[in-house]
């Protein structure tokens, strides 16, 4: 019996199977049998193309992927979001490869990628769809972009995703998972569980060939999100979703998608429609920090900032500068929100905040 197969039977079997307490630990056991098939089938899938894949090469200060149907507008609204040249049609599958751009906003290089438009089983390979997703995963952002007159594409995009192994829109399950050479399986959280008995964390845990292990709960998680854990290997990306050609409904037609739909962006990248706003909220999504650099004896340069993520510190500026940073820091000195005063001298492990400047100073 082949792998599909296999899945499918296990996929038919949970269905069938009622859920109660008395059956959770074996829903649980089914239910990581199934991820580790289909992550041993992603695994077969891109072995399988080797040499016929996407090569994505990364750049900038943050990346963002356009997922969407074919025909959504993707491409038209990656011209209006940078300075790309996708192509352009009213048929499907106009964009036959990954088509990158570099969105220029308060002086951040944010590159976004128009991937070809997903189909229904793409996550199963369908469409070269897994090749495609996989870029997804890497991204600091997914924008989904819908037809507004499609918005129901919205359940399979989400599907695919997380088939894929993608989590939109959510946080890694606070769950600490170690290893041991003997003594058991020993439980412990800080939270009351509500979803998840200790027969069935321990069969779910077996699953995965650990009979010795601390499992540290301390958030209330699903079988799911236990699985996640154990799997290691999920990707856990923030999200933002359009609704597209508002230019073709009324305004009753968006207040009543408005009660359907999770919180959306209504644009029209054919019209230029809300762009702005757009990019403005892709840019807080991110959730980037510039931080000016002040070299000794001069003035900052404030029109060529350092782009870092939002909670980095000094020695995190350091390592994106250059390693020698790293290696001969002394202290730094920062003007701006971060610190009390300006020019407060400030230690390695400081957290920079938006358009501080900074001034290090290296051990001679």
């Amino acid at each position: 019996m082949g792998i599909e197969e296999k899945i499918k039977d296990i996929e038919d079997e949970i269905q069938k199977t009622p859920y109660n307490k008395a059956t959770s630990h074996h829903i649980g056991k089914l239910k990581a049998k199934l991820s580790k098939l289909k992550e041993e089938s992603i695994q077969r899938s891109s072995s399988g193309t080797k040499g016929q894949g996407f090569h994505v090469k990364k750049s900038g200060d943050a990346t963002v992927v356009l997922v969407g149907f074919p025909s959504v507008g993707k491409s038209t609204l990656l011209n209006e979001l940078t300075n790309a040249e996708s192509k352009v049609g009213a048929y499907q599958f106009t964009t036959l490869d990954i088509v990158p751009g570099v969105m220029e906003y308060k002086n951040a290089k944010i590159q976004v990628f128009d991937i070809p438009g997903i189909i229904t089983g793409a996550s199963t390979g369908k469409g070269r769809g897994r090749e495609i997703l996989s870029v997804a995963r890497t991204a600091e952002l997914i924008v989904v972009v819908l037809d507004v007159l499609n918005p129901q594409h919205l359940d399979v995009i989400l599907k695919e995703l997380r088939n894929i192994g993608i989590r939109p829109n959510e946080r890694p399950p606070d769950v600490t998972v170690n290893r041991r050479r003997t003594g058991g399986i020993h439980v412990s959280s800080t939270v009351p569980l509500t979803h998840l008995d200790e027969k069935t964390i321990r069969s779910i845990i077996n699953e995965y060939g650990m009979h010795n292990a601390d499992v540290l709960f301390r958030d209330d998680v699903t079988i799911d999100q236990f699985i996640d854990v154990l799997d290691r290997n999920k990707s856990y990306v923030p999200m933002l979703i359009l609704l597209n050609k508002v230019d073709l409904v009324d305004k009753t037609y968006l207040e009543e998608m408005k009660k359907q739909l999770p919180e959306f962006i209504p644009i029209s990248a054919d019209k230029k429609l809300n762009i702005d706003n757009l990019k403005e909220t892709i840019f807080e999504n991110l959730n980037l920090v510039r931080v000016y650099l002040k070299p000794q004896g001069r003035k900052a340069d404030m029109n060529d900032p350092l782009v870092i993520k939002k909670g980095s510190t000094v020695i995190d500026a350091c390592d994106k500068l250059h390693k020698e940073f790293v290696r001969n820091f002394r202290h730094a000195k920062i003007w701006g929100t971060s610190v009390k005063f300006p020019g407060q001298k400030v230690g390695p492990d400081h957290v920079l905040e938006d358009e501080d400047v900074l001034r290090i100073i290296l051990k001679k």
